[in-house]
């Protein structure tokens, strides 16, 4: 089972992964070089050009994480008591992975203020 976090963590995760994709196309396509000599040069350059690619995406990633995290809600999470940004009506603590939300439905509570649970 895969741990699940944040939905700005999830994004910056992938915008890593791309870069760390993409520099190792990079050094593949630099390697080449040292293989094939000058015959490996167009091999090169078409796994710089997609590894430019890999990284150029990343950049859009980030920049997309960064304009969404300023538009996040900020609160402070029940369970580590930590300043936490969320996305849209549920997400996860970005420390802690508790299941935060601010919809009323989802988080049992009735409109009278008290918690639907079972009992009295």
């Amino acid at each position: 089972m895969v741990p699940k976090t944040s939905k700005l963590n999830e994004v910056r995760l992938w915008g890593l992964l791309l870069i760390l994709i993409g520099m190792g196309i990079m050094i593949l396509g630099t390697a080449g070089i040292v293989y094939w000599g000058s015959a490996g040069k167009a091999f090169a350059s078409v796994f710089l050009v997609i590894g430019m690619l890999c990284m150029l995406g990343s950049v859009a990633l980030y920049f997309w994480a960064g304009i969404m995290s300023t538009s996040a809600i900020q609160l402070e999470c029940p369970e580590c008591g930590k300043r936490t940004k969320m996305l849209g009506k549920t997400d996860r603590c970005m420390f802690c992975k508790t299941i935060l939300t601010v919809d009323p439905e989802v988080a049992g509570i009735q409109p009278d203020g008290r918690s639907g649970g079972q009992g009295g």
